[in-house]
């Protein structure tokens, strides 16, 4: 195990978290210490996929530690240099026209900022409905942006939503090797889900 601390950031894409809850498992036992970091919404909003307390709970479990929940709690991350990588994940479509946009609002877009100051990666998963209509020109723009790298990403269901995308989140702990060493993880368009295409 490499001993490396990570934020774990978590957005309010919940249908995703089936998939990113693993991912979190694996990252926490790769690199050792993971911080869960959880937006306003995200710490709140209970859905069909869970309620908040139980993503909460189980994080905790996960990491060993309590997630941070306010902005208060991400302002101190870059000052103190308490992370080598910060991960969002899921990333939604707002949380990317913030960071593109350099909007600090939220526990999450806080969290990025205040990372970002010393240099450091930032690795996002997106999951966004709108990821090849508006969202695709804010993620653009932080493809460009130093430090920022992505996990692979596909079109989920390009036939009943094809402006959707979501990033592969079992690519997670090979993505975030790969932004610890300054590179972006490749391919980064992953093909569409095969058995959404056998459904045209």
């Amino acid at each position: 195990m490499e001993h490396i601390r990570v934020g774990f950031a978590f957005c309010g894409s919940y249908c995703t978290y089936g998939a990113v809850m693993p991912a979190l498992e694996a990252v926490a036992a790769r690199f050792g210490t993971v911080t869960p970091i959880v937006s306003e919404h995200s710490a709140e909003t209970d859905s069909r996929f869970g309620t908040a307390a139980e993503h909460l709970a189980r994080m905790e479990e996960i990491c060993g530690r309590k997630p941070i929940l306010a902005i208060h709690q991400a302002e101190p991350i870059g000052p103190k240099k308490l992370l080598d990588l910060l991960i969002v994940a899921p990333c939604t479509g707002n949380t990317l026209a913030k960071l593109a946009a350099g909007i600090t609002d939220t526990t999450v877009t806080m969290a990025v900022k205040s990372h970002l100051r010393n240099g450091r990666p930032v690795l996002l998963a997106p999951a966004t409905n709108d990821g090849l209509a508006i969202s695709l020109k804010n993620m653009g723009e932080l493809f460009c942006r130093k430090h920022i790298y992505f996990v692979p990403f596909r079109q989920d269901d390009p036939f009943h939503k094809p402006n959707s995308l979501v990033a592969d989140m079992a690519l997670i702990p090979d993505a975030a090797q790969a932004a610890l060493e300054e590179r972006q993880i490749q391919p980064v368009l992953l093909p569409a889900f095969s058995e959404r295409l056998s459904d045209a």
